[in-house]
């Protein structure tokens, strides 16, 4: 059976979110989100790309950072309306320079970062 974008269930917007996962570890590296055309872009070449919300443009993650993710496999969760990629990560995966951008975590109230930038 082959793959239509357009079976996802985006939102009002268009958009869907899509979660970057090291294909290695396991380790939840990002989240962003994606139209039917980023969707597309992305199972074609087989590099991530998302849509800027704050640009109203597509950006190919690591297109000017030189981080990139390639993608290995695409899954759509059970009710259509959100995307995990598992990807091989080049360098950080977050714009702040770590390897995740879920570097807070909230522990006691209190929140800790528990991944520092990268040198």
């Amino acid at each position: 059976m082959s793959f239509d974008p357009a079976t996802l269930r985006y939102n009002e917007a268009g958009l869907i979110p899509a979660i970057a996962q090291d294909a290695d570890d396991g380790a939840v590296l990002m989240m962003a989100w994606m139209n039917a055309e980023s969707v597309a872009r992305t199972l074609a070449t087989g590099r991530v790309t998302y849509w800027s919300r704050s640009r109203q443009a597509f950006w190919t993650k690591g297109e000017t950072s030189g981080n990139l993710q390639e993608l290995v496999d695409f899954r759509v969760d059970c009710d259509r309306d959100c995307i995990l990629m598992q990807v091989r990560q080049t360098g950080p995966a977050c714009h702040t320079n770590r390897r995740t951008c879920f570097y807070t975590a909230v522990r006691a109230q209190s929140e800790i970062e528990i991944c520092a930038p990268q040198a």
